[in-house]
């Protein structure tokens, strides 16, 4: 017995009684389906991996169970049972072996979850939109223009650290609160200082 398969059978052992037969069944369906296919714990939980990659996974929960896929995003779910909204997992919430697919349509997700695997495909992440750089307000640049070292400084940060700045002033509810934020902004900016450099060091 493996240091994985052994975890996994103490995972089972220790989840509540509704939840231990469906795991069990979801395990045996899985390692019938693909052979080959690996158990690992990740993430506190029991994982199936398949060709170098995660395949699906399964968790148990104090009043449900979750089954899931890695690469569900890519797959065609012809039975629309895949929605993820109500647990963790892509089947919601299962209290009971009932809620589960019948064990063709489970067999059927997992060869194609099992394929996706054998043919290398991996799931791409969206890019991040990058964030338009912020125009500086008039009264700070007003100021910044009359401190030639708080200036050179600033525009050789970061467009992101530009942005911590200009949007703490701009956040100011009051004219009072800005002009002492902006005070401190000069100080800090003149020093070669970040909006946040309090914590770059912790």
């Amino acid at each position: 017995m493996s240091e994985s398969t052994g975890y996994v059978d103490e995972y089972i052992s220790k989840a509540q009684d509704f939840a231990k037969p469906v795991l069990k069944h979801i395990r045996k369906l899985v390692l019938e389906t693909v052979p080959g296919v690996e158990e690992v714990k990740k993430w506190s939980f029991p994982h199936f991996d398949y060709k170098g990659s995660t395949l699906c996974s399964m968790a148990s929960f104090k009043e449900h169970c979750a089954f899931g896929f890695w690469k569900a995003s890519l797959m065609k779910d012809p039975h629309k049972l895949m929605n993820g909204k109500d647990a963790m997992g892509h089947f919601g919430r299962i209290t009971r072996l009932k809620d589960l697919p019948s064990d063709k349509i489970m067999k059927e997700y997992i060869k194609e979850a099992a394929k996706l695997n054998e043919n290398g495909v991996k799931v791409v992440k969206p890019k991040k939109a990058a964030k338009e750089e912020l125009e500086s307000p008039d009264y700070f640049k007003k100021a910044l223009s009359k401190n030639k070292i708080a200036m050179k400084n600033f525009e050789s940060f970061s467009p992101s650290a530009k942005r911590d700045y200009i949007e703490w002033l701009v956040e100011a509810k009051t004219e009072a609160t800005r002009d002492k934020r902006m005070e401190t902004a000069l100080e800090w900016i003149t020093e070669g200082k970040k909006r946040h450099w309090k914590y770059q060091n912790c």
